[in-house]
């Protein structure tokens, strides 16, 4: 019988692989924890007033280069004038 850190037949050491695998799992789990503390803090900001889509929105673009946000913006106004949404 093989030792589960040896290759199989295939050429995959199969210790290394589940150490990957599980790895991946727990990562996954802590995702999961942190998108349920997001989901509170959104809650307690819903309800002192604030509004949440608009704070994703903000928090989103905080992540994005200044120069994008600004070109992205004078094609929006450019698209909206085209329309007469301005």
């Amino acid at each position: 019988m093989q030792d589960e850190d040896s290759s199989n037949s295939y050429g995959i050491a199969a210790g290394e692989l589940r150490a990957f695998i599980e790895r991946v799992e727990r990562l996954e789990e802590e995702k999961k924890e942190v998108a349920e503390q997001i989901k509170e803090v959104m809650a307690e900001a819903k309800g002192r007033g604030y509004d949440t889509k608009v704070m994703r929105k903000l928090i989103s673009m905080r992540k994005r280069d200044k120069d994008d946000i600004a070109e992205e913006e004078a094609v929006m106004e450019m698209y909206m004038a085209a329309l007469g949404m301005s």
